[in-house]
């Protein structure tokens, strides 16, 4: 059945009409096969966007890097960092040397003797100071006087320096040339432990003073002390100005020396011995009085002729300083029966020594005593003295005038 077949299909191209070849149809060239992405995890819609990825070089598939920081811009930096750590570092150091000068207790003002010995370097003068704790370190004093201009001008010599002043404070001390003094006071009626406090506290050392203590002297102020007895009573109430290279026996031997001439000036060993007392009597019965009256001192003559009123009779004195003293001093409890030569209410007559220094109106009083038969007193709660010629009177003395200072613990 030809009629029905379809004629065969020319899939070829017709040959152009004309006599020009045909023009070739041009082919786009193949795109290079893509570089592969990284691949990033899937972001939720509310996180924020990406960064946008740097295109890839279209020749090597390589990121390229960013450009280097200049050479000027490193170097500033790095100026500025040597600068901050220089500045830091100046005041760390500033802030420690300042801290340096500082007193080294502001709150202590008592005064120590130091002796700056001739031919002494800076250093040694340093090394010194700390060591006594008188400054808080050596360097920042060798810095402060170099600074200063001043390392060379700083002088030998004795010198009372407190912990309370600062390294400045003491540099001027060392390099004024002032000749350095102090004063010292001993007060009427201190023993002899308070006064050795006074010498401490002024500046010497406990062996300093302990020596001078028990060295013997030889003085007319000391006619008829029992030998081996201490200074007790013999340290004159005043106040004394002393070079800074002063001894405390140099200080010692000047109140001895200013003590008997408050003996001579009253008269007192002539009048001691028309009472029967020697000179070392005189002084005891004195610091009796000292201690017994009341601080204006107004009742002191009455009180001795108590006193001699007592002696004369055989009676007791009755005193209770007088045990008091002696159970301060060997540091056992006060007691109206202590069994001691110094509780002169069990033992008649005088102590063995002074209990305390006199000032001058009670060894004027012991000198002079007042008129009277008294042979009792005390001292009521109203600091007014009251005396009695019986012991009726003076128990009525006690109920109507010392309900407080007669409860005698």
């Amino acid at each position: 059945m030809d009629e029905f077949r379809r004629p065969p299909v020319n899939r070829v191209a017709p040959r152009p009409t004309s006599e020009q070849p045909p023009v070739p149809t041009p082919v786009p060239p193949v795109p290079p096969a893509p570089q592969a992405l990284p691949t990033f995890p899937e972001q939720s819609p509310l996180s924020a966007p990406q960064p946008p990825l740097q295109p890839l070089s279209t020749e090597t598939g390589i990121q390229p890097t960013p450009p280097k920081k200049s050479r000027k811009k490193t170097i500033l930096w790095a100026f500025v960092g040597l600068v901050a750590l220089i500045i830091l570092t100046l005041g760390a150091v500033w802030f420690w040397y300042s801290s340096q000068l500082a007193p080294v207790d502001s709150s202590n003002t008592d005064k120590q003797v130091v002796t700056i010995e001739s031919g002494s370097t800076p250093s040694d003068i340093a090394k010194l100071l700390e060591d006594e704790k008188l400054i808080r370190s050596q360097d920042a004093f060798l810095w402060y006087t170099r600074i200063n201009g001043v390392q060379n001008n700083l002088q030998a010599g004795a010198y009372r320096l407190s912990p309370s002043e600062s390294t400045p404070e003491i540099v001027e001390h060392l390099t004024s040339g002032k000749v350095d003094t102090f004063s010292v006071t001993f007060l009427p009626g201190a023993t002899l432990m308070d006064n050795r406090e006074v010498l401490v506290s002024a500046g010497y050392s406990d062996e300093e003073v302990d020596a001078a203590l028990a060295k013997s002297y030889d003085s007319p102020l000391f006619e008829g002390k029992p030998e081996g007895a201490d200074l007790e009573g013999y340290i004159y109430g005043e106040t004394y100005n002393f070079g800074t290279d002063a001894t405390v026996e140099a200080i010692l031997e000047h109140t001895f020396e200013y003590y008997y001439g408050v003996v001579q000036e009253n008269d007192l060993i002539a009048k001691y011995a028309a009472q029967g007392l020697s000179l070392y009597e005189g002084i005891t019965l004195a610091s009796i009085v000292q201690r017994e009256a009341s601080p204006g001192g107004d009742d002191m003559a009455q009180i001795a002729q108590v006193f001699y009123s007592r002696l004369e009779t055989g009676m007791v004195l009755g005193s209770d300083v007088t045990y008091q003293y002696i159970a301060d001093k060997t540091g056992v409890p006060r007691d109206t029966n202590l069994d001691s030569p110094y509780n002169t209410r069990r033992y008649p007559g005088l102590p063995p020594g002074p209990i305390s220094a006199p000032g001058e109106k009670a060894l004027v009083a012991v000198a002079n005593p007042a008129s009277g038969d008294y042979l009792f007193f005390l001292s009521g709660d109203d600091d007014v003295t009251y005396y009695g010629r019986t012991l009726e009177e003076h128990e009525a003395n006690i109920r109507n005038h010392c309900q407080v200072k007669c409860q005698i613990i």
